[in-house]
């Protein structure tokens, strides 16, 4: 259920999304903000939502979010039209009445003003975080100080074993330290992982516990950085009263703009997109009094023209959705990278797996989303398992999400231990490998589908190259499954039992162990197609599959 304002105040606004993330971004914004009049474009998707303005900005398939201005069919030109007829043209259809343009710019201000009280709600939040944990960490050293003196008494009265005293202190620390160690494992285990394969650097709760916090409000400086949000939310609290009051009409009437313009079509052959902003530029300021700043506007009215329809929007944030501000190092575009975990499917419980993480971008997205889950991520290189630790770390995410050093074709967990395995198999210039990766995809496959139980789901992210490579593997195994089973004896077909997958010598690797279970047998299965998506990854497209592994 998404939070709301109240009734009578649905506002209308459009996110732009990356090409083929259009239909996810339909389905979470009905999901999440119980959105109506959703209507679906190439690249942006339109809809009215009465959900508060935090909720709306925690659209995960956007990459930007703006107030919907006006939303029409085409202009029509012809090609003889001249730059002044299409000028004259664009203003009278695009402009219309100035008070749609108060109203709109009324509600900025409000949106506005609700994201900066979110932000001071957030901001006092942590204030009051700080200072519970640093009264707890005060709490922690007055127990500490009262156990040593306990420990001194002890001593005295017991002279003939101070040594011995002594002496303990440091090995209970040590005690200590390995018991956190272990504490830290217990995710791993989970999985069934062999945890021998990987030495994991798990920062001990001692040295977090005993390490002394400054308070970081107090002082003159954050005094004042909170006085004045205050103030910002305060008075634009005021110049956004709907009762039409006199500051109201000041501030509507005393705006600094600047136009941005998309120009493509018909329309583009008699106008550019520059000539489109000084066309928009100058009858704004002759409508509404308002001030052109190219450099630092208070508002930017973006236009969208070609001969589809025709678009006006206001941006609501600075920065895209799409930039997270819990991702410390990106990898793969965050956008995609939860369009791929929410094909998977996650269930309060489940466990899921990136068998090539990365700097883990999909599996920190899924473990936003879903809070009950574990998640784990496995790579052969250390330096992008250096940025995973860094990345998880940075999103607090330690505990649920787990990372180790293996490689992709050995994976040291059981068969039929994971509920999902979500991967996306490094190609292009920027996550390119040296390794031939498809001749490596047999191998990959078949260990993704050994370690996922029956009815678990595999979502994996290709190239068009990759994607017909996957298809034919797919297709051959299949025919080779039907051809085996026709030739077994008829006796013990029902409870057939095979190698889940076969491993010749040359095709280990020598820096990691073979798997724990090579070699034992699991029940005949297949992967069966579910569904294909392309999407854009910028400068080229990839193709994400999802699979679910049945009994043949």
């Amino acid at each position: 259920m998404s939070e709301t304002r109240g009734e009578g105040s649905v506002v209308r606004y459009y996110c732009t999304s990356g090409s083929g993330m259009e239909l996810f971004l339909v389905d979470e914004v009905k999901r999440k903000l119980a959105a109506d009049a959703v209507r679906q474009i190439p690249g942006k998707v339109l809809f009215s939502s009465s959900a508060t303005i935090d909720r709306v900005c925690s659209l995960k398939a956007a990459e930007r979010l703006f107030l919907l201005l006006k939303e029409d069919s085409p202009l029509k030109l012809s090609s003889h039209s001249s730059p002044a007829k299409a000028s004259s043209v664009l203003q009278s259809r695009l402009l219309g009445d100035g008070n749609r343009w108060r109203c709109a710019v009324t509600t900025w201000s409000r949106l506005q003003g609700e994201l900066a009280a979110r932000r001071n709600a957030t901001a006092t939040e942590g204030r009051r975080s700080e200072k519970q944990t640093e009264e707890g960490g005060k709490c922690t050293l007055e127990s500490r100080k009262r156990t040593l003196e306990l420990r001194e008494e002890e001593s005295e009265n017991k002279r003939l074993r101070s040594d011995g005293q002594h002496e303990s202190r440091p090995l209970n620390k040590e005690g200590e330290e390995d018991n956190n160690r272990e504490v830290g494992k217990e995710g791993l285990q989970h999985f069934g992982v062999v945890t021998n394969v990987v030495d994991l650097d798990i920062e001990s709760s001692e040295e977090k516990d005993t390490e002394k916090t400054e308070p970081i409000f107090k002082g003159s400086a954050s005094d004042h950085t909170t006085a004045g949000l205050e103030c910002t939310v305060e008075n634009c609290n005021r110049t956004t009263n709907p009762l039409g009051a006199d500051v109201l009409s000041e501030y509507v009437d005393n705006v600094s703009f600047r136009v941005n313009s998309k120009c493509s079509g018909s329309l583009a052959r008699c106008l550019s997109a520059q000539e489109v902003s000084k066309v928009m530029g100058a009858g704004l300021s002759k409508l509404l009094g308002w001030k052109v700043d190219l450099k630092n506007p208070q508002l930017e009215i973006n236009v969208s023209l070609n001969d589809d329809y025709y678009l006006l929007g206001i941006p609501l944030t600075r920065s895209p959705l799409a930039n997270r501000g819990y991702i410390k190092t990106t990898g793969l575009r965050s956008t995609v990278a939860w369009a791929m975990a929410s094909l998977a499917q996650i269930q309060p419980g489940f466990s899921v797996v990136d068998p090539m993480c990365g700097v883990g971008t999909i599996l920190i997205e899924a473990a936003q989303e879903h809070k009950d889950a574990c998640f784990l991520g496995v790579d052969i290189d250390d330096g992008q398992l250096q940025k995973a630790n860094e990345n998880i770390a940075f999103a607090e995410l330690g505990s649920r999400v787990h990372i180790l050093k293996a490689s992709s074709m050995a994976l040291p967990l059981p068969s039929s231990s994971v509920d999902a395995v979500v991967c996306d198999l490094p190609f292009g210039r920027k996550f390119g490998t040296k390794t031939n990766m498809a001749a490596k995809l047999p191998l990959i496959l078949s260990e993704m589908e050994r370690v996922l139980r029956l009815g678990g789901i595999l979502v994996v992210l290709l190239s068009p190259q990759l994607s017909s490579v996957m298809k034919k593997l797919l297709i051959q195994k299949h025919f080779e499954s039907k051809s085996n089973e026709e030739v077994k004896p008829q006796a013990g077909i029902e409870n057939c039992l095979v190698p889940s997958f076969e491993q010749q010598p040359s095709q280990h690797h020598s820096d990691v162990p073979s798997s724990p279970v090579q070699g034992k047998e699991v029940q005949l299965s297949s992967l069966k197609h579910q569904t294909t998506l392309r999407v854009s990854l910028g400068a080229i497209d990839g193709l994400i599959h999802k699979y679910l592994k049945t009994l043949i």
